[in-house]
């Protein structure tokens, strides 16, 4: 079993003090949706999200749908080999129950997110498919006790996805930020054991999830 962690990721509503912002009422007009009940999105809420507090960071929900689109269609997934949480950029984390299936339309997935947000738990059938609760990166660590913390950054020790796999012990956490542009927090990096650098550029976030999970599956399946 391993685990992965989009760490700081762009995913949450309109935050109050952005709620009045022409983009986000025009926006939010065009979705018959409250200004309060959609997802930041810098597509749309530029303008109202200039200069904002880690402004590189967030309003990129499509990001997070191409990771967890990524690690939910593998075999890795489907044979509950990894737990997967989203930690946000505002210190929420969502969990993800077993097999969970993921919409593959974008505009189905900014639905579902907007319902998780809202009412905390998503059920089906008497099972919980997704929950959300707030807690931080480091709380989080602590609840999940992995044997090792690995993140992947520009920042990091150069090192291939094979070798990095090669190098992982059982239960150990995979780090991936949830983000467009930037870099861990401080309070991130501090609980990560091992930042590892891929390449001589950086990549986007569901070419690393991708890549890594794939070396890991070939481990353990091929």
């Amino acid at each position: 079993m391993i685990f992965l962690i989009l760490a700081e990721s762009g995913l949450e509503l309109v935050p109050s003090n952005l709620q009045k912002h022409v983009s986000v009422i025009s926006h939010a007009h065009k979705l018959r949706k409250d200004p309060s009940k959609i997802l930041l999105d810098n597509s749309w809420h530029f303008a109202a999200m200039k200069g904002i507090k880690d402004e590189i960071k967030r309003g990129r929900p499509d990001l997070v749908h191409f990771c967890i689109l990524e690690a939910t269609t593998i075999p890795l997934y489907k044979k509950n080999k990894i737990k997967i949480y989203i930690h946000t950029t505002d210190d929420k984390v969502i969990y993800f129950g077993d097999n969970v299936n993921i919409p593959k339309s974008y505009h189905r997935f900014e639905g579902l997110m907007e319902k998780l947000f809202l009412e905390k738990t998503i059920e089906a059938n008497g099972n919980v498919l997704l929950k959300i609760k707030e807690k931080s990166f480091s709380d989080l660590i602590d609840e999940i006790k992995p044997s090792k913390v690995v993140g992947f950054s520009t920042k990091g020790k150069k090192n291939s996805y094979e070798n990095t796999v090669l190098e992982m012990p059982e239960d150990c956490c995979l780090v991936v930020g949830g983000y467009q542009k930037g870099h861990f927090s401080d309070m991130v990096q501090r609980r990560i054991d091992q930042l590892v650098s891929i390449g001589d550029s950086s990549f986007e976030a569901h070419v690393v999830v991708a890549r890594i999970l794939y070396e890991y599956e070939k481990t353990i399946f091929m």
